[in-house]
């Protein structure tokens, strides 16, 4: 059946993978379009997303339980691109990510990506869940007239115009919400999305020729297209036409002129979406390893999620990543191939097609109760308070700069801002654990041997990298002593990088004009291989390098070397 099916697929696979894959499409069905209006796109575009990108993605990625579609974490990057840019902006920037994915993939980058600190990570997603929380409250609580922005300027508007709440609204959005907190303790295997949107779309259908109200605000008042002339509400029941990206108009009609300045910023778009998805997708993928005991591949991942972003543009796409409730949902049902992912896919397609102008009657504020839980699972609270707790001050000040940072300005300056933090503070610790021991005067097993005398033995241990380097060896200036000899131990150094190796240079560059004779023993194969490649070789007379702190003795204890006593002078 294709490459992407495990060994030994069989019939029997398949039905579960057939249910599962409609599980969680009924899942992903309010989610597309919420996370789609969240985003600043008509909710068609969170269906196409999932259909397109989604099937293209489980064909071609590297985790075959992932399941790929519009995802809370991309709604911070997503609304301010398709606010300045339109629809057009968004999908040519979904394109470039898609190509940026592509070549992280190629390039075997994708453990790298991995490395991201957890503070970070949590930091940026907990930010996403309360930026995501606070852009629903205006359709959880019927507010008309908020101007889409930041979340500032959204919570200021609504803190001033709380007088305005259409109380039909709220009460079905509590209502909905009631059903989505209450109905899983059912233990049953019905999705509470499903029966919470239902509940949510009757009781509003309902209220209203009760008397209790004039409207009801859904995505068939709010959402209207135009095809071939003809007009309607809520969603086109049909699929997209093929389009070049930059080429879609958006209801506001708004178009892309190209310029210089256009594609910097587009291309800026772009990285950040990619990097985004890289992170969310692979450890997306780490997690569904971790609930079934498989091994995803994560450069095929990347070039997967790459391939499905540059294909759905053309669809009507916005940027697409692996999906950790859709990914979870899906190895629960009983999932166990990329199959599943398909059939997902294929269930929106038909959902589209059959019941799209169904679908035109679910509330606005049904959709901000889905996402207020979506919300809520972002937020990591547990992991947020566990880190606080008994995390390092130092993790605990990454974690709330990029909480704040992603709340305040965007998710692309948390993250940036956060890494540089994480790699200073990191640095610092590595500073602090790299160390040196100095003895002016050795002697092996306590007992005296001919030559010690005028002999210097200093250790250094830890990494000697440009964090580190200076603070081990520039002590070595400092000694102001009388000896002949300099025995270095670097026995216990794993590592030098160049600064390390210039530092190092400095130092035997003035003890070779003081006539010191050093003896560098047990330098471990990478530095050994360092110090050839830079010119730091033995030297006779000067320099030796042995494989031993014992070498280097038997030489010093031999006079291998010629004593001479002379005094350093501390660098300066």
């Amino acid at each position: 059946m294709g490459s992407f099916l495990p060994k030994n697929y069989t019939f029997n696979s398949f039905q579960a993978d057939l249910l599962s894959g409609i599980t969680v499409g009924i899942i992903a069905l309010p989610l597309a379009m919420a996370l789609a209006i969240a985003s600043g796109v008509p909710p068609e575009h969170g269906l196409y997303t999932s259909i397109f990108a989604g099937i293209v993605i489980a064909l071609t990625g590297g985790s075959k339980f992932n399941v790929s579609g519009p995802t809370a974490a991309f709604v911070v990057v997503l609304l301010p691109i398709s606010q300045k840019f339109g629809l057009a902006g968004l999908l040519t920037a979904t394109l470039i990510a898609g190509l940026i994915l592509i070549f992280l993939g190629a390039a075997k980058l994708g453990g790298v990506i991995r490395l991201i600190p957890y503070p970070v990570i949590i930091g940026f997603t907990s930010g996403i869940g309360i930026v995501i929380a606070g852009l629903q409250i205006k359709d959880f609580l019927g507010i008309e007239g908020i101007n889409r922005g930041g979340f500032v300027s959204t919570i200021t508007q609504i803190s001033s115009s709380l007088d305005r709440i259409n109380w039909l609204d709220t009460s079905v959005g509590v209502v909905t919400l009631a059903v989505l907190l209450l109905f899983p303790k059912l233990k049953l295997k019905i999705p509470s999305h499903l029966v919470a949107v239902l509940v949510g779309t009757l009781f509003a259908y309902f209220l209203v020729p009760m008397g209790f109200g004039e409207h009801v605000k859904t995505i068939g008042s709010e959402f209207h297209y135009v095809i071939d002339g003809v007009s309607g509400n809520g969603i086109p029941p049909v699929l997209p036409k093929f389009a070049l990206p930059w080429n879609w108009v958006d209801p506001s009609g708004k178009t892309l002129v190209w310029s210089v300045q256009l594609f910097k910023e587009l291309f800026m778009a772009g990285f950040a979406i990619a990097m985004l998805g890289a992170i969310e997708s692979l450890l997306c993928a780490v997690v569904a390893d971790g609930m079934t005991g498989t091994k995803h591949n994560s450069n095929k991942e990347l070039i997967g999620q790459g391939l499905g972003n540059l294909v759905a543009p053309f669809f009507g796409g916005i940027p697409a990543t692996a999906a950790l409730a859709r990914t979870a949902a899906n190895i629960r049902a009983g999932g166990n191939s990329s199959v599943s992912s398909i059939v997902h896919g294929v269930f929106l397609l038909l959902s589209l097609v059959f019941i799209g102008k169904w679908l035109a009657f679910i509330p606005m504020a049904t959709l901000a109760a889905l996402l207020f839980i979506v919300a809520w699972n972002m937020a990591e609270v547990k992991h947020f308070i566990r880190i606080v707790k008994i995390a390092p001050r130092s993790d605990v000040a990454v974690l709330l700069a990029c909480v704040s940072l992603t709340v305040l300005v965007d998710m692309v300056a948390a993250v940036t801002v956060g890494i540089v933090l994480a790699s200073v503070l990191f640095i610092r610790r590595m500073f602090e654990l790299t160390g040196n021991q100095l003895s002016q005067e050795y002697q092996p097993n306590e007992t005296d041997f001919e030559g010690a005398e005028g002999v210097v033995v200093y250790e250094i241990k830890g990494s000697l990298f440009f964090g580190a380097a200076q603070k081990a060896i520039s002590t070595l200036g400092e000694i102001q002593n009388k000896f002949h000899t300099l025995i270095l131990e670097l026995t216990r150094v794993e590592m030098i990088d160049m600064t390390g190796i210039v530092a190092l240079e400095s130092v035997l560059a003035d003890l070779r004009k003081a006539k010191i004779k050093v003896i560098i023993c047990g330098p471990s194969p990478q530095v050994k291989e360092r110090f050839e490649a830079a010119g730091i070789v033995s030297n006779a007379g000067t320099l030796c390098i042995v494989s031993s702190i014992e070498h280097g003795l038997d030489l010093v204890e031999s006079r291998s070397l010629e004593a001479s006593s002379v005094e350093l002078e501390p660098n300066t």
